[in-house]
């Protein structure tokens, strides 16, 4: 199967969810949450993350979670990821219970496709200072793609994890997991990078970007990706958009869909004159949507 069939197959039955003015999406990709240990690659930004899933969940919008959220190559129990980050699970469950969260799998987190994984996570529990949830999610779906849809035209986003454009990645996904799991999660202790990863290997993360672009483009339609953790938006490259990832050095990146238009952010620490810290939300770059007349583009908060 060529990446475009495999692609394409990610969209057969995939949810629609309506793109209006009032639509208000969160999309977020790679967290890569862990069990708290020296592998754990959102331990650094956790604080970041939920202080961004906080003003998301407060200010009413939908999470979509794009894939690779929990890091199931190197932990085998998502049960201790969640004892770990679980005041991120809590907050991830109201989201739930409000109908505004869609979680996709990706290549680090497949396992989740499994038809039983959706009701054994409903037995997990996530404990916080205030409370104990009895069960964590009553159900849930995980979806391989997810399409928002203008109610009355053409246009439609795309979202998938971005790792159908990866033959190791896709097709290969439970070698490549023996490799990282007992071979480059090890190496990674001493710098070694792992050459299987589209996010540490530049040529694979080109070659995997250059597909997904090659795709939206010659299906015209606009496809919104991760995997590659390299953020993008530009009105210069409508076809191709990729909301970043939660594990860069610094920050952590998301697109939000608001009001007609799609604007990718940067969640990093910052510094007040008083030498107070605080998370800082920033804009990198915005576009409008391509499907309203510009003079109903303006919508006020």
């Amino acid at each position: 199967m060529s990446f475009h069939s495999r692609i394409a197959h990610a969209f057969e039955g995939a949810p629609v969810l309506p793109l209006t003015l009032k639509s208000r999406y969160a999309i977020i990709s790679d967290c890569h949450r862990g069990r708290g240990n020296a592998n754990d690659n959102l331990l650094k930004n956790q604080n970041l993350y939920f202080t961004a899933l906080s003003h998301y969940y407060e200010r009413g919008f939908t999470y979509i979670e794009l894939g690779d959220g929990d890091e199931l190559w190197e932990n085998r129990k998502i049960s201790q990821i969640i004892e770990i980050h679980s005041n991120i699970f809590w907050l991830l469950s109201l989201f739930h219970q409000q109908g505004r969260l869609y979680m996709l799998y990706g290549n680090h987190d497949m396992e989740k496709k499994k038809a039983g994984f959706g009701k054994a996570l409903c037995a997990c529990r996530s404990c916080t200072e205030a409370e104990c949830l009895q069960s964590l999610f009553s159900d849930i779906t995980f979806y391989e793609g997810l399409i928002l849809q203008y109610p009355c035209g053409e246009f439609s986003l795309r979202l998938i994890h971005g790792h159908q454009a990866d033959l190791l990645n896709s097709t290969f996904w439970r070698l490549t997991r023996f490799l990282v799991r007992y071979l480059w999660g090890p190496l990674e202790h001493f710098g070694v990078l792992d050459p299987t990863s589209a996010a540490k290997n530049y040529t694979r993360k080109d070659r995997t970007e250059q597909r997904l672009s090659d795709y939206a483009r010659k299906e015209r339609t606009t496809l919104i990706t991760g995997h590659t953790h390299r953020p993008s938006l530009s009105p210069d490259a409508p076809y191709y958009i990729n909301s970043g990832s939660c594990v860069h050095p610094r920050c952590i990146t998301a697109l939000e869909i608001e009001c007609g238009k799609i604007t990718l952010v940067k969640w990093t620490l910052s510094v007040k004159s008083d030498r107070t810290l605080y998370v800082a939300r920033e804009i990198l770059s915005e576009c409008a949507l391509p499907i309203w007349p510009a003079g109903k583009r303006e919508v006020r908060r």
